[in-house]
């Protein structure tokens, strides 16, 4: 295929993770080094939108230095957005928007970062620019902590925010068993119907201080099941541990927010409920019904943004996810997402690059095997644990200056025309 040469324009769309600067990182210190081919490289602000409305930073102006710093720095240094685009057939506004920016900087390689939502703008404009003729170069770079992204062994960000789930998980057992006194603590934990950062809480129970309780979106919740589970285990111990998917559902398809909730739930673009409260509620009626000291626990933010705790390894394999992005379309490849393949061959875990197309990827989820959950649909079994912790190990090097984090300082310099 021949050279196609022009510039280049990278966004980051969804909720952030404590490495998907990681994967900008490699898009741009990999895409500066071919200025054979990629005149100019640029960043989105704020994803999608900041396309629409024409801003976006000028790359090569920022200090290599801080660009290296972006490996160790989280949330999404260029901002994110939850912008859905509608389909063309239905309405082109967005699209002729963009192919009208795109022509007018000579936008040739386009890279998007994100998640389901995000790999399925990724495939609308690779197949818009298809279709009106415009050549230009799509790639998915892959990042999620919900670990849903259909093809792919695991996600960019998956791993950190295990490592930290289980690592708070360990903590919070400690502190909640120092009184002589009943005690029940629920932890919600991210992921709308996907289970995997919850299943992630099982790792903690290796090192024997982990949950006694596990829910996942995967089964259906029961709220009586889960009272008579935590009473058993109460009766015993008089400490019980939950960790719950904010997404679990009953049979009905109702959240547990919605069975306590006086308006109708929020939705975002995409249709997406707004989550959030699990613990709250289920804390209260377990406070109602059994009489002890509840806490609710809702890790919220931090499980995608503790870049103290975030494992080595998934930094290395989000900056190779941007690195490859670059290199697979200046070798002429489009339509496709930069995707993670298992190699355990050497008796030690090693990740592999494999490439899958942006069509099957988008909007497909891919959930936690059920063989992998127990029979009685509240705690994970040894497959989770042999899958997750190789993903893990590694420690994370993340510069410090007086003991605290050196993030990355960007310029975010407006690109002009």
């Amino acid at each position: 295929m021949s050279m196609l040469k022009g510039n280049l324009m990278f966004g980051q769309s969804g909720g952030p993770t404590s490495v998907i600067n990681a994967s900008a990182a490699g898009v741009f210190i990999e895409a500066l080094q071919h200025s054979d081919v990629i005149e100019n490289v640029y960043g989105a602000a704020n994803g999608i939108v900041g396309i629409l409305n024409e801003k976006f930073y000028d790359m090569s102006k920022e200090d290599p230095k801080e660009l290296e710093l972006l490996k160790y720095t989280p949330s999404s240094m260029l901002g994110s957005c939850r912008y859905k685009l509608a389909n063309a057939d239905v309405d082109e506004t967005d699209y002729k928007r963009v192919l009208e920016v795109f022509k007018k900087y000579n936008i040739r390689y386009f890279f998007y970062n994100g998640g389901n939502d995000s790999m399925d703008t990724c495939n609308k404009i690779s197949k818009y620019m298809q279709n009106a003729g415009y050549d230009c170069r799509v790639m998915g770079v892959p990042k999620t902590i919900d670990n849903d992204l259909f093809g792919t062994d695991h996600c960019p960000g998956f791993s950190s925010a295990a490592k930290y789930i289980a690592t708070t998980c360990m903590e919070v057992y400690q502190d909640a068993r120092v009184y002589d006194t009943g005690m029940i603590c629920v932890i919600e934990i991210m992921g709308r119907h996907a289970g995997w950062l919850t299943a992630a809480s099982r790792l903690a129970c290796e090192k024997g201080c982990g949950p006694d309780l596990i829910y996942l979106p995967e089964r259906d919740f029961d709220l009586d099941k889960m009272l008579a589970d935590v009473k058993e285990v109460y009766a015993k111990t008089g400490k019980v541990i939950i960790a719950v998917s904010e997404g679990v559902q009953t049979k009905e398809g109702k959240f547990i927010p919605e069975l306590v909730a006086t308006d109708d739930v929020a939705v975002d673009s995409f249709g997406h409920k707004q989550l959030g409260g699990t613990a709250t509620v289920l804390a209260d009626y377990l406070k109602k019904e059994i009489g002890c000291k509840v806490r609710g626990i809702e890790l919220s933010l931090m499980q995608r943004c503790a870049s103290h705790c975030a494992s080595q390894s998934d930094i290395d394999e989000s900056f190779l996810s941007g690195r490859t992005a670059v290199i697979k379309a200046i070798e002429g490849m489009t339509d496709y997402m930069v995707g993670f393949e298992r190699d355990m061959s050497s008796g030690k875990y090693e990740c592999k690059i494999k490439l899958l197309p942006l069509s099957e990827v988008a909007n497909t989820e891919k959930k936690v095997p059920l063989e992998w959950i127990n029979e009685a649909g509240n705690f994970v079994n040894e497959k989770f644990v042999e899958y997750a912790l190789p993903l893990i190990a590694e420690e994370s090097k993340q510069p410090k200056e007086d003991g605290l984090p050196r993030f990355a300082k960007l310029k975010k310099v407006l690109a002009s025309n």
